[in-house]
């Protein structure tokens, strides 16, 4: 095979959700966007559905639409950026339930959509997306008299469990909703494992459910395997790849693997220690990365299989991610686009 293989274990996902779902005594929805994750939205929404999920989060309407082409009418389908200019087409015809985060996007809502259900996100404190309190006290009578199906908030930190940004935030949260008889989500992954303080009626699982931290005990859902083009043997002092920048200290075979940051494989990976797997075996990525190729030590190999491992259960997305001085979710967004998928489950 000339490109990667990427496997994606709808299983293991299924279970991710369903070992969060445990932790709470709540609804537990699911976050699909960015195309789920980059694995495909509508393979992973509908496993998802089939093992129970009603309430499905996407960033955009655009997404919003392709979800529910791929899970039919039923599940719900909510809209984090909310109502946006020329969106209300596609909140009709596709039943989507956008979160407001404005007033502009209330009257606009409002005014073309009279009766369509809708939620409202609150700023409780990220400064990103949903109402101030300002905002909300103006409007909250007007808003609650169409009733809303959810009042929402995002944390900040809630990777970080000891941050005071946390309990801020919660306390912001039930001040804005306490008393009011609506549904109210506020714990993503990182949230959901703050406790049960946090969980509310909702709980909206991201990329804890694709295998990514802080969700510890997630199995992983992905493995991408890269293929050997060419093997060659080296003499000490011989360089390999783009400005010499690995030189070799001892006879060395080095194989050149299809793959680059072209595949999501970021540049700065190769000078993170990176390796790839052939079976057990790790291989040092060495040399730099280029937009197709990376070159690989395998001299202590004594056989060169076709394709190489870079993640699996040895070499998580959040390992590569620290190679490369991001975060698990961009890896995952951005890997396997030129890739072979095989689907699991």
């Amino acid at each position: 095979m000339s490109t990667a293989r990427l496997t994606i274990n709808l299983d293991a996902l299924v279970t991710n959700w369903r070992n969060l779902d445990a932790l709470t005594n709540c609804e537990t929805a699911a976050v699909v966007k960015a195309n789920g994750y980059g694995l495909d939205a509508g393979r992973v929404g509908k496993a998802l559905a089939r093992a129970g999920a009603r309430n499905f989060f996407v960033a955009a309407a655009e997404e919003g639409g392709a979800l529910r082409r791929a899970l039919g009418p039923g599940p719900g389908i909510s809209v984090f950026s909310g109502h946006m200019e020329g969106d209300a087409k596609l909140l009709k015809d596709f039943q989507l339930t956008p979160m407001l985060n404005s007033l502009d996007q209330m009257l606009r809502h409002f005014e073309t959509l009279p009766g369509h259900p809708f939620g409202v996100q609150l700023d409780s404190g990220m400064n990103r997306l949903g109402m101030e309190a300002g905002e909300w006290a103006a409007v909250a009578e007007i808003a609650l008299g169409q009733n809303p199906v959810l009042l929402m908030s995002h944390l900040a930190c809630a990777d970080e469990p000891g941050h005071g940004m946390n309990a801020r935030q919660l306390h912001t949260f039930r001040e804005l909703t306490d008393g009011l008889d609506i549904p109210r989500s506020l714990a993503a992954t990182g949230g959901m494992l703050l406790g049960s303080d946090y969980h509310f009626d909702l709980c909206r699982p991201g990329i804890g459910l694709y295998g990514g931290l802080p969700f510890k005990d997630a199995l992983p859902v992905v493995q991408l395997n890269l293929p050997v083009i060419q093997v060659r043997d080296m003499e000490p002092g011989e360089s390999a790849g783009y400005g010499n920048a690995w030189v070799a200290k001892r006879p060395s075979r080095i194989a050149t693997v299809a793959a680059g940051y072209a595949d999501g494989l970021h540049r700065a990976m190769g000078q993170g220690g990176i390796q790839v797997y052939a079976g057990d075996t790790p291989c040092p990525v060495v040399g730099r990365v280029s937009m197709d190729l990376i070159t690989v030590d395998v001299t202590d190999l004594a056989e060169v299989p076709d394709m190489l491992a870079i993640l699996n259960e040895r070499q998580t997305v959040d390992m590569l991610a620290d190679a490369a001085g991001t975060i698990g979710y961009e890896i995952l967004t951005s890997s396997g686009h030129r890739s072979a998928r095989t689907y699991l489950g």
